[in-house]
């Protein structure tokens, strides 16, 4: 088992900068790539960037790419995820996500394991 832990979400303003941090335990040796989805009320959970933890190859969806920056510390077991220019379409529950085969990155149901989630609030 691999157990997810994230932190660092919050309230922010329009334009502000905020680090989410995912924290991983267990059977750590599994996992081949982690990744951050979100999930606004009412809406389902959408894909927001990932990446390879060997190689580090990394992926964003079209609308992060170029604000958010997805990255990790091995020695850490820790994956980031460092959004800038936050708008209010950014606000969410974000979830850390881990898969053990290297699946489509995008799809959540890739992912064997998932994080309780944080909460991120934008506002404008």
């Amino acid at each position: 088992q691999v157990q997810l832990v994230e932190s660092g979400g919050g309230l922010v303003q329009a334009g502000d900068s905020l680090r989410l941090s995912c924290v991983r335990s267990g059977r750590t040796f599994s996992i081949y790539r982690m990744g951050w989805f979100r999930q606004a009320p009412g809406k389902e959970r959408e894909f927001v960037a990932a990446i390879d933890w060997i190689d580090g190859t990394v992926y964003y969806t079209p609308s992060t790419k170029g604000r958010f920056t997805v990255s990790r510390d091995s020695a850490l077991n820790t994956l980031y995820l460092q959004m800038n220019s936050l708008n209010a379409k950014d606000a969410a529950v974000y979830y850390c996500a881990a898969a053990s085969t290297p699946t489509r990155a995008t799809s959540p149901g890739s992912y064997n394991y998932w994080g309780q989630g944080t909460q991120v609030t934008v506002s404008s």
